[in-house]
């Protein structure tokens, strides 16, 4: 379940209204042994939350499967219940398919600022991945690294809606393979930017078919995830009223940085946890 930095496009907000919360409570009740057996998953912090609509900043792990979403809004809907929704903003090709409604229904909005905006001021809580796949395919050498690739638009999408960012940071989901590289030259070589508008090929090896280039598709090792949630942080209130974005950005890549470095070093062993 990938997610994005929120991008300046001009799409009509069309999954704003769609949440289900029965929908939502159901699969939550599905997805549950998955997260809470397979992965081991706990989520820290979820009373930094503060009510009202917040940005939610989070590194992106796990590849083709990457877990951060359920595993969050798993304990999320546990502690405070199905009248906030939970939105995450999400890769256009989500929403294509016999799958989009599903996606629509349970939170997941295509990532524009029109988008975000409207989720934030109707007071939900949106979950958005800066490094997008850029993110999620890092190599396992750099597992434990805040990299967003350069991404800003997410300090302008909290700054239009006036809600607070709330970092989040997450281990172990880049620990279901083992991940060689973006793929980006590769990519390049095949043109795969000018055919399918694809930046990276990702390759990695996993179980069970060993080396992979997205294809043939390995199975996500049963890695535990931890999810960190962090206090607030008020943008106009530290930054005054025409923040420094970069300086910004700085900042809170700093904050996660800090704070993934602790994960880190109370992680005993990959996978295990």
């Amino acid at each position: 379940m990938g997610a994005n930095d929120v991008e300046p496009t001009e799409v009509t907000s069309t999954g704003i209204t769609k949440w289900d919360p029965g929908l939502t409570e159901k699969v939550m009740g599905w997805i549950r042994p998955l997260i809470k057996g397979y992965h081991r998953a706990e989520v820290r912090g979820l009373d930094n939350v503060p009510p009202g609509g917040v940005l939610v900043v989070s590194n992106h792990s796990g590849g083709l499967f990457a877990m951060d979403v359920p595993v969050f809004a798993t304990d999320f809907y546990a502690k405070y219940g199905y009248e906030r929704p939970v939105y995450t903003l999400g890769f256009d090709l989500l929403f294509v398919g016999p799958t989009a409604e599903l996606f629509k229904k349970t939170g997941f909005i295509p990532a524009n600022h029109e988008n975000a905006d409207e989720a934030l001021r109707t007071g939900g809580v949106v979950i958005v991945f800066p490094g997008g796949d850029y993110d999620v395919y890092r190599p396992t050498l750099s597992r434990n690294k805040i990299d967003f690739g350069g991404r800003t638009g997410y300090i302008r999408a909290a700054l239009n809606a006036g809600v607070p960012i709330v970092p989040s940071v997450s281990i172990g989901g880049q620990e279901s393979q083992i991940y060689l590289t973006r793929g980006t030259a590769l990519a390049k070589t095949l043109r795969l930017d000018k055919l399918v508008r694809a930046k990276i090929l990702p390759v990695s090896i996993g179980f069970p078919f060993g080396l992979s280039a997205v294809l043939p598709v390995n199975v996500p090792l049963p890695t535990k995830i931890v999810t960190q949630v962090l206090p607030p942080i008020d943008i106009v209130a530290e930054f005054g009223e025409d923040p420094d974005i970069d300086e910004v950005d700085a900042h809170i890549r700093h904050v996660m940085q800090t704070a993934l470095d602790e994960l880190a070093r109370e992680r005993r062993l990959p996978v295990l946890g």
